[in-house]
């Protein structure tokens, strides 16, 4: 009788706490994807972004080469919030439409926003542990940029008629500007993971 007793208890107490696994599991998820306070993040992040590339990005400039503050909010704001590729690319598309408030060539953001921010989600769902160094934020961000600034500059070949030998010069300032988003997203991701209690922060390289 005792031993069955104690059966009876062991096996409640493992159940107490499975229930306890799958409810942390589920406040896991539920904090990830697109709630109100996910939305909003990301409307004050792109927001952020198109003041500053009209104000600081008017005149912070590194050998011609500018910082591009959409592309880097909208990465930020993948990398806090953890969105499914649906919701990357809703994202990307809003990205694209604040794209067409700023000085610029109208609607090619849309497309080149909408890859961006689609690889991002993609990029941030793949390992980047090199030892204690996690590379996910500078990898992701760096790529996100360069298919984002790619299908920008592969849009003006393709229905504005820009000169092919021009395109070249494209190269590096989209290089560069993915290396000097990597140094934005990196910057701001560490402290705002840690004030939303988002995901553990992603070192930068040790």
């Amino acid at each position: 009788m005792a031993d069955q007793i104690k059966r009876e208890i062991a096996t409640e107490a493992a159940s107490g706490k499975a229930a306890t696994a799958r409810k942390r599991s589920l406040d896991a998820e539920q904090k990830k994807g697109f709630d109100i306070s996910a939305l909003i993040l990301v409307a004050v992040l792109l927001a952020a972004g198109a003041v500053l590339k009209m104000t600081v990005g008017s005149f912070v400039n590194f050998f011609g080469m500018k910082p591009n503050f959409i592309i880097a909010m909208y990465c930020l704001a993948i990398l806090l919030v953890r969105p499914n590729l649906g919701q990357a690319a809703i994202i990307g598309l809003i990205a694209g439409a604040v794209c067409q408030l700023l000085p610029g060539t109208p609607y090619i953001n849309f497309i080149s926003e909408f890859l961006g921010a689609v690889a991002m989600a993609a990029l941030i769902r793949i390992p980047m542990k090199i030892g204690r160094a996690n590379l996910q934020t500078i990898v992701s961000t760096f790529v996100a940029t360069v298919v984002s600034g790619g299908a920008f500059t592969i849009c003006l070949f393709l229905f504005l008629g820009a000169d092919a030998s021009s395109l070249v010069a494209y190269v590096p300032i989209v290089l560069c500007t993915a290396l000097i988003n990597c140094v934005i997203v990196q910057a701001l991701y560490v402290p705002l993971a840690k004030v939303l209690k988002k995901e553990a922060p992603v070192k930068a390289i040790a």
